[in-house]
Formats: C-alpha cells, structure tokens, sequence
C-alpha cells in the first residue's frame, strides 16, 4: 500500500487543505497501525489526483481509527501525457500485474475491452482498481488511472473522440515498427493518445481489417518474437513514454 523504506503515502478521496482533519479508511488504518506500527505524531504523506501531496500527522490512532491532521503541502498538483490502456482482459495474475505496471508506467485509464477471440469475459473491478492505487502511491504518481468497466471494443470505439490516436499493437505484421510509427511527422508531441492491445489468441482479421480503416488509428508491430498479452501491453507503453511521452524530459 506504501513505499517500504521511504515516506508512507496513501491515496484518499477527501479534498486536502492545511489544518483539514479527515479519517483514514479502516483498511489504511490497519495498515497505518497494524503493519506499519505508526504512532500518533509520525507523519505520512496524502494525494487525491486533484491537489497535490500534502503531509499529514497522525492525530488519532485507535484499533480501528485513525483521524490525521493535514499539515503542508509538498508538491502541487502538475497535469502530463497519461495514455489510455485498452487491453483484452487476461487471467487474474496477468491482469494484476498489468493493472500494476501500467500504473507505473503513467497510463491515465484502465479499460478492458472484449474481442473476438476474448477468453476471459468477468473482471474483478475492485481488484483491478486496489492494484493501481497501490501502485500510484508507491511510485510517486500523484494520480490514480480511471478504470472503466469493461464493454465490447466495437462499442468502445464507436463514440471515439478521433483527437485521441489509437496506437494498435498489431501481432500480425500488418503494421510498421513501433518506433517508426512514434516517429511520424504528424506525431509532433505526446497528444491525447490510447495503446489498444489484444487477447491472448490475437485480434481476427475482420478485427484489424476495420481498425485500420480508421483514421485515427496507427497499426504498429512490437518486434519479431510473439509477445504474451501482458508483456505486449507494458512494452507498447514503455515505447510510448519513451518516444513521446513523459521519459523524453529531465527529471525536475
């Protein structure tokens, strides 16, 4: 749920403002005062997505309470490229750890969609949310990525907002290298962008037949050895922050 060796910060829904008091969920104070053994006074670190990071100190700390007192802010609040990750979803391992990595990774939405040749139809929503705000408290992010519910792709795309460029990861070899469709002249900065990957079986040639009569749609290849579901979905977005995102930036 936090850093292990470094600040204890915990994502919470409540606006933050210094002198605010607010209560800790019961599962973060079971984790403030029964792993953790914080005590009154010790100071831990709080984001909403929406106000930046603030310290906070322990005010109250019962068996299943914990009231905090909201002292300075740290770090305001900054915007950047977050993509959308639409993926196929995959068995529960892979799906965590996708939910986890691409949270890392700065992808601003989780959307599992269904294809063709979708194996695994029911997702655990909660699950999937716990793994990213886990992930985005321990990786410094002061955002969570939405996760949507899942729905069929072909309904996910008929309402696209057509600004938003849809990188598709195509197994097939139908598309050009990763690197040289990121490095189109009309790819001029990060953008809104989305990174659709498949199932584990591939998408089907009627799939990809009508992506790519979309103008908003840039069919890539992610190298010659086939990649698992998982890899290929935290790989494409590697490339991405690489190529145009956020990684292309010092460090400030």
């Amino acid at each position: 749920m936090a850093r292990s060796g470094k600040n204890v910060r915990l994502h919470v829904a409540e606006d933050l403002a210094a002198a605010g008091m607010l209560q800790l969920s019961a599962a973060q104070t079971h984790y403030v005062g029964h792993v953790l053994r914080m005590a009154p006074g010790q100071e831990l670190y709080l984001f909403n997505g929406r106000q930046g990071e603030w310290v906070a100190i322990i005010d109250g700390l019962e068996r299943r309470r914990c009231s905090v007192r909201i002292d300075r802010q740290v770090r305001e609040q900054v915007s950047g490229p977050e993509p959308w990750l639409l993926f196929a979803p995959v068995k529960r391992t892979a799906l965590d750890f996708i939910a986890a990595k691409a949270t890392e990774l700065g992808a601003g939405l989780l959307w599992p969609v269904l294809t063709e040749n979708t194996a695994v139809s029911r997702v655990n929503m909660d699950r999937l949310r716990s793994h990213a705000i886990e992930a985005a408290e321990q990786c410094d992010r002061l955002t969570v990525p939405e996760v949507r519910e899942p729905m069929p792709l072909t309904r996910a795309l008929e309402d696209w907002q057509e600004a938003r460029r849809i990188l598709l990861c195509d197994e097939t070899g139908g598309g050009v290298p990763l690197a040289q469709a990121l490095g189109r002249e009309d790819v001029e900065d990060a953008g809104p962008w989305a990174v659709l990957t498949g199932p584990e079986g591939g998408f089907t040639e009627t799939e990809l037949d009508g992506f790519r009569k979309l103008p908003f749609v840039i069919a890539a290849g992610l190298g010659p050895r086939l990649l698992r579901a998982d890899t290929a979905a935290l790989s494409a977005l590697a490339c991405w922050q690489a190529l145009v995102g956020d990684w292309r930036h010092p460090l400030v």
